[in-house]
């Protein structure tokens, strides 16, 4: 079958992406990782020795990533919908976050131990209809949100991935309710033509 105009240009723009390339040449499994490495270049958020949770962590740069800076003293724990190869360091869980069981699964992973760290690249299956894939979104961010309120040690973080646009404000609302700073971050390898922005929360009350 022969490829669309559109599917041929987004391709061509993938393999020509510099961040894809540097991955591909530096090991990491996505060009999403170096996401991760500038904003934690800016904010130092993850350190040694940090106990880490990565929701929606395929195919697993994020995890990457944080292994290597927390170290073998520390624990890094990965979950998402979708099969995920083993990441040296890390624990992978395949399920449905919004599922009960599977938050289980991801709290016996953690031994019951509170978190210095929570993760969220999570997003929905893009369906085109701006409204709907805006709420599902939003309803993602508030999963990891409950999450970080619920297990985050006190003067935790999060960092969380929104869409702006309906809910966005509301959401950062939220957060401020929880920790002392709140800030709102759009690093060089996010694709500038996206709507994504990383909202980071230090300091969990």
């Amino acid at each position: 079958m022969a490829r669309s105009k559109s599917s041929k240009a987004w391709l061509h723009r993938h393999v020509t992406d510099p961040y894809v390339q540097r991955a591909q040449a530096e090991g990491y499994r996505a060009r999403s990782a170096y996401k991760l490495l500038q904003l934690n270049e800016r904010d130092r958020f993850l350190k040694l020795g940090m106990r880490v949770v990565d929701l929606g962590a395929a195919p697993g740069g994020w995890s990457q990533v944080a292994a290597k800076t927390v170290g073998p003293r520390g624990q890094v724990v990965a979950l998402d919908l979708l099969e995920m190869a083993p990441v040296s360091g890390v624990r992978v869980i395949q399920g449905d976050f919004a599922e009960t069981a599977v938050l289980q699964d991801l709290l016996q992973a953690l031994g019951g131990e509170s978190v210095d760290l929570v993760l969220s690249d999570m997003a929905p299956n893009l369906s085109g209809i701006a409204l709907s894939d805006q709420a599902r979104s939003v309803a993602l961010a508030e999963l990891a949100l409950d999450f970080a309120r619920e297990h985050l040690k006190p003067g935790g973080a999060l960092l969380v991935k929104m869409f702006q646009g309906a809910g966005f404000q509301e959401f950062v609302v939220a957060l401020r309710q929880i920790f002392a700073k709140v800030s709102a971050r759009k690093p060089d390898a996010s694709r500038s033509r996206s709507s994504e922005v990383y909202l980071l929360g230090t300091g969990k009350r």
